[in-house]
């Protein structure tokens, strides 16, 4: 088959199931596996150049709802007829189970079901490691700074929060993606702050960009020195590779309670 995937999660996904040899085309933010570097590229994923994409002929195109704008590439599409699948995960669960819909799609099932059935197990031990955890830190996630958005209730940065034994702080804001103010973070009064700026490397971030806001030496996270800087490609992508966020976040935040990070992905041994 010929395959493009037209946001990085999706190039992601498709490489857990063996599939990156089969990319024809992908989008100017996917960066991982390394490999797609060599691939053509097709603009920045919210504005997707369709005549080049057309020009690939491809069998089956990856598009995404979990990137807020691609509805104009999806109509796109649809108009000029050409194959494709619309994936839209927020929790791991949607993300298993797109796997599953890829794995069908691609002839690729038995591999697609190894991979869900491993995603689903170290979720089952991981949810059992966090009801030991006496201890749970409040954490405020931020993946935009300025204005400033943080993942709501219905994400799964939430769902990765409650399995490393952390509580979302934004967890009652019935919403995906969340817009506020840094005072209500200030209210709020996080034990630990993730800064996951999408698509800002971690050089980029310095913790003190937070550190000099109004009133933020009241903040707990703050004045403990529990700011982390993270990589925006663990967190912020709805791809298996969030199985790895979730590990270094659990032993970053309870090292005694949860497996030691080795930083080796477990869904590609």
């Amino acid at each position: 088959m010929r395959l493009i995937s037209i946001c990085p999660s999706n190039t992601e996904l498709l490489h857990y199931l063996g599939l990156s040899s089969t990319l024809v085309g992908v989008d100017d933010f996917s960066d991982w596996p390394s490999e797609v570097s060599n691939l053509p590229k097709l603009g920045p994923d919210l504005n997707i150049n369709m005549e080049k994409l057309e020009s690939l002929e491809p069998d089956l195109v990856l598009a995404s709802l979990s990137v807020p704008g691609m509805e104009r590439n999806i109509e796109e599409l649809e108009k000029r007829s050409i194959p494709h699948i619309v994936l839209n995960p927020q929790s791991l669960e949607d993300i298993a189970r797109d796997i599953l819909t890829v794995g069908e799609l691609t002839n690729s099932l038995s591999k697609a079901i190894e991979v869900a059935s491993s995603m689903k197990e170290i979720i089952h031990t991981y949810r059992q490691c966090a009801t030991t955890c006496e201890n749970k830190p409040s954490l405020y996630w931020e993946w935009w700074p300025k204005p400033i958005f943080t993942p709501g209730k219905v994400n799964w940065l939430t769902e990765i929060s409650n399995l490393a034994g952390a509580v979302n702080v934004f967890a009652d804001k019935e919403v995906a993606s969340y817009q506020t103010e840094w005072g209500e973070v200030v209210e709020k009064n996080p034990d630990t702050i993730c800064m996951i700026w999408v698509g800002v490397k971690e050089s980029k971030m310095n913790p003190k960009h937070v550190m000099k806001r109004d009133s933020a030496e009241t903040v707990r996270a703050v004045r403990n020195s529990q700011i982390h800087v993270l990589e925006e490609s663990l967190y912020c992508r709805p791809s298996p590779r969030l199985i790895l966020g979730l590990q270094k976040l659990a032993a970053l935040l309870h090292p005694t309670s949860y497996p030691s990070y080795t930083g080796e992905d477990p869904l590609l041994k």
